[in-house]
């Protein structure tokens, strides 16, 4: 049990501008983290080992990429108990995102609304930040990079972008992540077509290939997908993923839907919307590509992951392991471990 609850800071943080609150809190665990004041936060970490894609977990229950763009925090927020931790998105250039205001909380359904925009300090400053962390991986923990592209590049151009990310991020990486699933990227979301993805996991399975002799290990890669697919647009994915092989599938990023929040305060915002109201169509598509893939293939579930049982319920549509971030923002570390006491026990 951390030495300050959650319940104590967060009617502060949410009194504050939501980005306003998230700069204060990552800065807060940068400056803090592998010092006494860790022990605020810090929890014991639930054993639960597991192997997925050939990677040991410590336990089933991560953090999503998008909270720790920079990966500034890592040790921090692994302290929380974390078995793995997932950092990005990165681009090959540092870029501010989209203007402000970009960030809505919608307390009444434990949600919130995004148009971040991939705001990143850029490649060489991602590296730098993942060579300092230390005590995470020391002690276990795997750690995931997510890659992407900048917003200046062209559609057409996008394997570039992610050629670069994956030769930047490969050597200090557990595994990567491609992502192609975010909402507030123009034209992003093209990339899980047939062709376009095809040709993208094509492109870095070969460089992929290239680098596991020139590292002499080989590195997982997974691909990050939206929840907003219908049943055969799941199966494509999952067959390009299965033709290119891909170790494994991240499912899902941020929803364009607005059924679920209907007529609440910020509801209309344009972004992605993540927390609770993602729950159902991201368990919907974790059934859809367990079932396309067979069992074994690696599923991570996330989005909309609020308790214990949530994270349960990941399992019990396909998943093998678990993320969370919005559930983060509103229960705490608390959840962390909560979530990984309940898989283990399940």
């Amino acid at each position: 049990m951390s030495l300050l609850p959650y319940a104590l800071t967060r009617p502060f943080l949410f009194g504050l501008d939501p980005e306003a609150a998230h700069d204060l809190t990552l800065g807060s665990i940068a400056k803090l983290q592998n010092t006494p004041a860790m022990c605020l936060w810090q929890q014991q970490r639930v054993d639960d080992p597991v192997t997925v894609a050939g990677l040991r977990f410590p336990n089933r229950v991560g953090l999503a990429a998008g909270l720790d763009k920079n990966g500034r925090c890592i040790d921090g927020l692994g302290a929380m108990g974390f078995g793995f931790i997932e950092v990005g998105t990165v681009t090959p250039l540092g870029q501010p995102g989209n203007p402000k205001p970009r960030m809505f909380r919608l307390p009444a359904r434990d949600a919130l609304i995004n148009r971040l925009g991939f705001n990143n300090e850029g490649l060489q400053s991602f590296i730098a930040n993942v060579q300092r962390a230390r005590s995470f991986r020391d002690a276990g923990g795997l750690l995931g990079l997510n890659i992407g592209k900048n917003a200046a590049t062209p559609i057409e151009r996008a394997v570039d972008d992610y050629l670069l990310g994956l030769d930047g991020v490969y050597a200090h990486a557990d595994y990567v992540t491609v992502n192609i699933s975010s909402p507030n990227t123009k034209n992003l979301r093209a990339l899980q077509s047939d062709e376009a993805l095809d040709a993208l996991l094509s492109a870095l399975q070969a460089r992929r290939e290239q680098l596991s002799q020139q590292h002499g290990r080989r590195v997982p890669m997974f691909v990050k997908i939206a929840p907003d697919l219908d049943e055969a647009q799941v199966g494509v994915i999952a067959a390009t993923l299965q033709k290119n092989g891909i170790d494994g599938v991240i499912a899902t990023n941020t929803t364009l839907s607005r059924e679920a929040v209907q007529g609440l305060q910020h509801a209309e915002e344009t972004g992605g919307l993540s927390g609770a109201p993602v729950l159902a169509a991201s368990n919907r598509v974790i059934a859809q590509l367990r079932a396309a893939l067979g069992a074994g293939y690696p599923i991570i579930g996330v989005g909309g992951v609020m308790s214990g049982a949530d994270a349960r319920s990941k399992l019990q549509a396909g998943a093998d392991l678990v993320q969370i971030y919005t559930g983060l923002i509103y229960r705490g570390p608390e959840l962390v471990r909560e979530a990984a006491l309940a898989l283990k026990q399940r």
